[in-house]
């Protein structure tokens, strides 16, 4: 099983392995949630600049945030499913500030790749519906980004 990814580093920071590491914890993701082959996302990796401007025009919001999904296959309201035949299911887009992940890895005591991995799953289960709204919600969302991430081999004291 295997994803289809568009990566967009517009900081130039990011190493080929944190892309590796990225692309291999979203497709194991997939596979956990049972994803079909194929699908396709996108991950923009960008800094709090970047980040704030997109938080404050779509979320109203006016800081920087660390991380922003958006998933393509939420109906708003009088929007119509379509069905294509033989088209691959189309996820979303998942936004990273990498300013952002490199403060929390700082403050978490881990690797600035651990912190992009999770940031990473986090958007991923955002696009596949799950959120953190409610208290019910966020325990099942966190404790899916734990197993996933677990499962995976991403502990929090990971070193680059």
């Amino acid at each position: 099983m295997s994803l289809t990814i568009d990566f967009l580093d517009e900081t130039g920071e990011i190493k080929d392995e944190q892309l590796k590491l990225i692309e291999g914890l979203l497709n194991h993701a997939a596979v956990l949630e049972n994803i079909a082959d194929e699908s396709e996302l996108s991950v923009t990796l960008t800094d709090n600049s970047r980040i704030q401007e997109i938080n404050r025009d779509y979320r109203q919001k006016d800081q920087p945030t660390d991380v922003i999904s958006f998933a393509l296959e939420e109906e708003g309201e009088g929007e119509v499913e379509i069905i294509g035949a033989d088209l691959p299911r189309t996820l979303g887009d998942i936004i990273i500030s990498v300013e952002r992940a490199k403060e929390q890895a700082e403050e978490y005591g881990h690797s600035d790749s651990r912190e992009l991995g999770f940031l990473a799953v986090h958007g991923f289960l955002h696009l596949l519906g799950y959120d953190h709204m409610t208290e019910e919600d966020e325990a099942v969302m966190f404790r899916k980004q734990r197993e996933i991430l677990d499962s995976y081999g991403l502990k929090r004291t990971e070193e680059d």
